[in-house]
């Protein structure tokens, strides 16, 4: 899956990310590239959240495991 995330920078001087394609998955960073990186995390927490609830399949998130 390939997901959108959209910054913007508050007049705090914070910055804000938001993945527009998964409602809900905002959050905030003092820099920007903090903010995308923690957006990133908790949309792979969605993701693995939705995987364990049976409410998509392994396949459908896109992600492939090599065992070595």
């Amino acid at each position: 899956m390939e997901y959108t995330i959209e910054t913007e920078q508050e007049t705090d001087g914070r910055w804000i990310a938001d993945v527009i394609d998964l409602p809900g998955v905002m959050v905030y960073g003092t820099t920007r590239d903090e903010a995308i990186a923690k957006a990133q995390a908790l949309a792979l927490r969605v993701e693995a959240e939705k995987l364990e609830n049976g409410e998509i399949s392994f396949f459908q998130t896109g992600l492939f495991f090599r065992a070595a």
